[in-house]
């Protein structure tokens, strides 16, 4: 099937000819056809399925061919989705496809001066992609009317969930004009989700592709065991292969983020950190690096595992694992996308290795092991912290999430018992 068997006006098949796409992906071929037809729809897909053009291409065309002929453009279709990362990138994809349409859209998120959004706004915008917080904001002030809304799009609905945004949701919902149409989109389908879901849709067609329990055919996926305290090693001895262009690296911490990065960074390897801590803009030039190869590696925790999409990232490398099973497949789905290769690393200490189980089970696939390199799994059962030196952490800055003493980069030496000897003396005899 191609595009154009699709019904889509001549503006925006060019645009897609300029990206280079010719063939839809399963969720674009059933989506779009049901969007052009003004039904509801209620989509069920993992990230890296084509999801952002499922709904994007559709919307363009209705609003092409129901043009405003009023002096200031009104807001006619509204896409909200919870990261700024993601706004941006879907911004992007609209303004991508409707080079051509003459519609205008526009990107409002936190964490910048709001000025230059609300003059664009002020200008007039067709379609607007939006974060809840700073949407709730803008209209508080007056800057943003969701009357004239025709189509309505919520976007990562179960991250949103994750997030602590169904409270803001619910208060656009209300601001929303009862006639219009509404396409929900959500990785997973949990019982709350379903009742958002029925709140906003009438009527709705269901599109369901590649269920969060599966991965990507395309995605060669392999486990390295290793101590918590060579991973950095054995990352960078990984990185040593030129072949590798770029690389997405997940840690679980923000901190473990920055002290992955600074340890590359000795190693001459060029790499930034992404996290919430970071300013908008320290984000969005690691990101701009990242996607012009000017930076090789991008570390990242996993506010970034549904927000950053870079055309033919081959590599993505969780250096932690993630203790959520489903938290993975978004992650490896960064890569091997729309069809393309990819190839997923993951680190496992002996810790982890309830997660790895968990995983597998999640997506019913042994994940092929890498033994041959320089730094296996020797400490299987490592010692666990005194319950009293743990009390008072978070689970985010707990040791055990890879950032303890030992993940300075250097392998772990762990002394003989001859060297035990010379440290602490000779042992004392039982009472």
């Amino acid at each position: 099937m191609q595009f154009e068997s699709l019904n889509i006006i001549e503006p925006i098949l060019k645009s897609l000819k300029e990206e280079g796409y010719t063939t839809p992906t399963p969720i674009q071929a059933k989506a779009i056809p049901i969007v052009l037809e003004g039904t509801d729809l209620l989509g069920c897909a993992q990230t890296g399925t084509g999801k952002t053009a499922a709904f994007a291409i559709p919307i363009l065309q209705l609003l092409s061919a129901n043009k405003s002929f009023d002096k200031k453009r009104k807001i006619r279709s509204l896409i909200v989705t919870p990261t700024r990362e993601l706004a941006i990138q879907i911004a992007e994809s609209f303004n991508n496809y409707g080079r051509h349409t003459g519609l205008k859209c526009s990107v409002i998120f936190g964490g910048v001066n709001q000025n230059p959004q609300t003059a664009a706004l002020q200008n007039g915008v067709d379609i607007l992609i939006a974060t809840p917080g700073r949407l709730l904001d803008l209209m508080n002030q007056r800057h943003v009317s969701l009357r004239d809304i025709e189509i309505f799009v919520l976007d990562e609905a179960d991250r949103m969930l994750d997030m602590g945004f169904i409270h803001d949701v619910k208060k656009l919902l209300l601001a929303l004009p009862k006639k219009r149409q509404s396409l929900f989109f959500s990785a997973t389908m949990p019982p709350e989700i379903v009742k958002l879901a029925n709140t906003i849709l009438v009527n709705p067609s269901k599109v369901e592709v590649t269920p969060v329990s599966s991965t990507a055919d395309t995605i060669k996926q392999f486990i390295y065991f290793v101590d918590k305290g060579n991973k950095n090693a054995l990352l960078v001895d990984i990185l040593k292969n030129q072949n590798i262009k770029t690389a997405l690296v997940f840690t679980r911490t923000k901190h473990g983020a920055d002290k992955v990065q600074k340890i590359l960074v000795k190693s001459n390897i060029k790499a930034e950190a992404i996290h919430g801590n970071k300013s908008q803009n320290a984000r969005q030039r690691a990101l701009s690096g990242f996607k012009d190869q000017t930076i090789r590696v991008l570390v990242a925790t996993d506010i970034a595992a549904r927000g950053i999409d870079v055309d033919e990232l081959e590599y993505v490398i969780n250096y932690d694992i993630s203790n959520i099973a489903e938290t993975y497949v978004h992650r490896i789905g960064r890569t091997g996308r729309a069809g393309a290769n990819g190839t997923a690393f993951s680190f496992c200490d002996a810790e982890e290795k309830a997660y790895l189980k968990d995983i597998e089970k999640l997506i019913s696939k042994k994940i092929p092991v890498i033994d041959n390199h320089p730094f296996p799994l020797i400490d299987h059962n490592p010692e666990k912290a005194p319950k009293q030196q743990q009390r008072g952490r978070s689970h985010n800055s707990s040791p055990k999430n890879g950032e303890g003493r030992q993940s300075s980069g250097r392998p772990v030496n762990r002394p003989s018992s001859e060297s035990k000897k010379k440290w602490f003396g000779k042992p004392r005899s039982p009472r």
